[in-house]
């Protein structure tokens, strides 16, 4: 962050600013004047959302984030998961952002990796429809065959 970051804020709305959690009471804006790790409550995605690959990774990097104690190891299995998640995806777009967030955490650059992996959750969706077994389609009834 070069310049400064005016945020607003509505009641009762949190942010996670370098693994602090402040609550307002209020409308308020914020004015960051230095480079601060931060994620607004609407980004936060809950552990029970964290329902495909790249939530999961997603989930992992949001831990770095907002629980400075935890960060080591959320680090450890983000390292672990994305050569498995570079295998698994053939979308050569998914792959080449995947790399880009490798690198963006690897610098600290950890909520842009986050703004990163949410621009994927269409794509990835999109993936995991493709790759879903025929086996799961209605399949027709034959004459005869009871139902």
């Amino acid at each position: 962050m070069k310049s400064t970051l005016k945020i607003s804020l509505k009641p009762n709305e949190k942010i996670y600013i370098n693994g602090a959690v402040i609550k307002v009471d209020r409308k308020v804006s914020l004015e960051l004047l230095n480079d601060v790790q931060f994620l607004l409550e609407s980004h936060v995605l809950q552990p029970d959302d964290a329902s495909t690959p790249l939530r999961q990774l997603y989930f992992m990097i949001q831990i770095m984030l907002m629980e400075p104690t935890g960060g080591p190891q959320a680090r450890e299995m983000f390292r672990q998961s994305l050569p498995l998640l570079l295998a698994s995806f053939e979308d050569e777009e998914i792959r080449a952002t995947l790399k880009q967030i490798d690198r963006m955490v690897s610098e600290d650059r950890v909520y842009e990796a986050l703004k990163a992996l949410r621009g994927l959750y269409r794509l990835e969706e999109r993936a995991l429809a493709l790759e879903a077994p025929a086996a799961s389609a209605p399949r027709p009834i034959a004459v005869g065959e009871r139902y």
